[in-house]
């Protein structure tokens, strides 16, 4: 049962709304631990991580410290070089370069025998973070879990066990804002000035798709109004390399046009670029480094779907078709994109997926998963498979020799309990509702429930037996579909899909076959329809406004 309570936070939830710093377990003795440093004049180094999360949290960091007077740097782990996290050359480093302090930033939590080596060797360590805890259960899977915390002189993040802070879903770069506020309160600088930095832990909130219910919804929200007003050269000059303009922001081009940019850098090069790009001093900088991030992410496109298109190719020619578990070796895939392939086949099977890619010494993957199956607590079952893992119940990474990937796929197979229903997708619709109802007013009011994203997925409303009148295919990438429609009381309009435009024709050509559908994309369909469930939108091209769907499933 939801409360008014509730209701109120979700639809007028603001900043006074946000909970205090201080509940944060470990946050107020970070901060204490920060500003002693800093008046002490001691070398901090930042270590954070290399996708959009960890690239945001070093900056909020960063931009915090130094504005308390901290001699501070960082380092970003190179995705093929370094791994994730905190490792050993990262460690040693800071010991030859005279660090006193490291504090990381989206990592750190599992890295418990690195940081027992930099406690031995003198180093200061603060953890911030926001994945879950390393543990073992109990006897034969049951009774209390026993977890292993790094040694670290503070430890934040939610998760951690003890922690009394009422909202566990924050993302890193939320985290460490976090810490920064508190930092601010303890040096006596205004805590509004941390506010600046709330437009980065929002980018990264939507970025890396954490839910958008609670904290985060607020976080978003507000965030994004701060996004829309930045004078931040990088951010500015991304928005702008992409055709958009700062009034146009909304949760979902972080999520599919600006964040991966952001995420290009770390993945085809190295995130020291992304992180470039949000402290460039001046406009000319920025513009430059942003058309390169762009460029980048194009690439990365190209290359997703080359891999895509080969692990399809694995499963349904090499006898996947049994598994529960997707366990696909794909040793030519450049491993920065294994998640991202992984995302786009669990989307195609609905079922769990590993993407696993050759690394140098090993083998590296990423998983992402289903919202029935606890990827982090399934690995954990088998942890001895790995040289190292770590994520939550949505994704992960992880290292392992090479030989064992097909013990890998064997095991997770044999503990998956998922039945033939939960490997069927379901589509719950919210309202049945015919195209002629859709107007700019009612599209307006939706708004309130924006933003919209992971746990606050738009409204989905349905409508049977839409005849299509003409069909193209549009894109650079060719992964738009546009259609038109005419429903049963005659309002005709403009449906755009932007899943797979082929796999769409396909589909329909197993229905009216191929002559017909020809004669739909030559702008003369006749006698062809589809139930379909939508999302309205108005589209405005040179001044001028319709009113369009997306089109979200169809049969």
């Amino acid at each position: 049962m939801i409360s008014d309570e509730e209701i109120e936070e979700y639809l007028n939830g603001g900043i006074s709304a946000l909970h205090d710093p201080k509940l944060l377990l470990g946050c107020r003795e970070a901060a204490k631990l920060l500003l002693l440093k800093v008046r002490q004049g001691r070398k901090i180094r930042i270590i954070g991580d290399y996708d959009i999360d960890g690239v945001n949290a070093s900056y909020i960091l960063y931009q915090g410290i130094r504005e308390c007077g901290g001699e501070v740097d960082f380092e970003i782990p190179d995705r093929m070089k370094d791994g994730y996290g905190l490792n050993l050359h990262l460690i040693k480093l800071a010991l030859e370069e005279g660090v006193d302090t490291v504090i990381t930033c989206d990592n750190g939590i599992a890295a418990a025998d690195e940081i027992a080596y930099a406690k031995e060797h003198g180093l200061t360590v603060i953890v911030t973070d926001h994945h879950e805890p390393l543990y073992e259960d109990g006897e034969e899977g049951g009774g209390e879990r026993h977890y292993r915390l790094p040694p670290a002189d503070v430890l934040v993040n939610p998760k951690q066990p003890g922690c009394p802070y009422p909202y566990k879903k924050l993302c890193g770069a939320a985290v460490a804002w976090k810490v920064v506020c508190e930092l601010y309160r303890t040096a006596g600088i205004p805590e509004e000035k941390a506010f600046r930095f709330l437009a980065f832990a929002a980018f990264a909130t939507v970025g890396d798709v954490m839910d958008l219910d609670g904290e985060n919804r607020i976080i978003v929200k507000e965030g994004l109004k701060l996004l829309r007003k930045t004078d931040n050269p990088g951010m500015l000059a991304l928005i702008r390399a992409n055709g958009l303009a700062p009034d146009d922001i909304t949760s979902y081009h972080i999520g599919y046009v600006l964040g991966p940019c952001i995420n290009a850098g770390g993945r085809l090069d190295t995130a020291r670029r992304s992180m470039k790009l949000l402290l460039a001093g001046t406009y000319d900088e920025a513009q430059m480094l942003a058309q390169e991030l762009k460029e980048l992410n194009d690439l990365r496109k190209e290359l997703t779907q080359k891999a895509v298109d080969e692990a399809v190719r694995i499963i349904e020619q090499e006898g996947y078709e049994d598994d529960r578990v997707l366990v696909v070796y794909l040793p030519d895939c450049h491993e920065s994109i294994a998640g991202i392939v992984a995302g786009r086949i669990r989307e195609r099977y609905y079922r769990p997926t590993f993407i696993v890619t050759d690394a140098a010494q090993s083998a590296k993957g990423s998983g992402r998963s289903t919202e029935n199956y606890s990827m982090f607590d399934e690995m954990v079952k088998c942890a001895d498979l790995f040289l190292k893992f770590g994520g939550h119940p949505m994704a992960a990474g992880f290292s392992l020799e090479k030989e064992r990937i097909p013990e890998m796929r064997r095991r997770l197979n044999e503990n998956c309990t998922l039945s033939e229903e939960d490997m069927s997708e379901k589509v719950t619709i919210d309202v049945p509702m015919p195209i002629d109802y859709i107007s700019e007013p009612l599209i307006e009011e939706f708004s309130v429930l924006e933003p919209f994203g992971k746990g606050n997925e738009k409204p989905l409303f349905a409508e049977a037996h839409l005849r299509l009148l003409n069909a193209r295919i549009l894109g650079k990438q060719k992964n738009v579909l546009k259609l038109r429609v005419m429903n049963p009381a005659g309002a005709v309009m403009d449906a755009l899909y932007f899943g797979d435009p082929l796999e769409m024709r396909e589909y329909l050509e197993e229905k009216y076959g191929k002559t017909r559908v020809q004669e739909l994309f030559w702008g003369r369909g006749e006698g062809l329809e589809l139930d379909v469930t939508y999302y309205p939108s108005v589209n405005e091209y040179m001044g001028r406004k319709s009113l369009q769907i997306v089109v979200k499933n169809y049969r």
